[in-house]
């Protein structure tokens, strides 16, 4: 069985003017919850054996940060393909995923993680409504990534960054 956690980027700054969407950075609020979000990984013993993040700014800081508070020592990969993309892109980038793998972070963008989120689970994108910062959590009968199909995870469990402040 393969799990897999999305994690939309946490709270970013707005933009400044002439600042480009891709380097919008982390907000105090931002870079708090997304350490949160790894300290709770770590406690439930839910660290990934590998990280794919947008290399946009904000989704690149949560992952770093989120991945430094739960002591994940692997390496993360950055794939531009996450950023701005429809939910096909997350779900093709798990499938490109080595068969070793079994619990795997992607960290991106709204409204991509939803898109994915209901593609996996066979759902209506609306159904998947998430917070920066939020964290879905699936898993997927299957051996190797590659054989990913739409419709096959379970929703296992979905926190926001609130529910787990409030549980600290």
């Amino acid at each position: 069985m393969k799990r897999i956690l999305l994690l939309r980027h946490a709270k970013a700054e707005p933009p400044f003017p002439g600042q480009s969407d891709f380097d919008r950075e982390l907000a105090g609020r931002g870079r708090e919850d997304a350490k949160r979000i790894g300290k709770m990984l770590a406690r439930v013993g839910r660290v990934p054996d590998a990280i794919v993040a947008s290399p946009a700014a904000r989704a690149k800081e949560t992952a770093e940060l989120a991945a430094a508070a739960m002591g994940f020592s692997g390496e993360m990969r950055w794939d531009r393909g996450l950023y701005g993309s429809s939910g096909e892109a997350w779900v093709d980038a798990l499938r490109s995923l080595p068969s070793g793998v079994e619990l795997a972070l992607l960290v991106a963008h709204s409204p991509g993680i939803g898109e994915a989120a209901a593609l996996l689970c066979g759902t209506r994108a609306s159904a998947f409504d998430v917070p920066t910062a939020g964290l879905v959590a699936l898993a997927v009968r299957a051996e190797r990534w590659r054989e990913l199909q739409e419709g096959s995870a379970t929703l296992r469990w979905f926190v926001r960054p609130k529910l787990v402040a409030a549980l600290e």
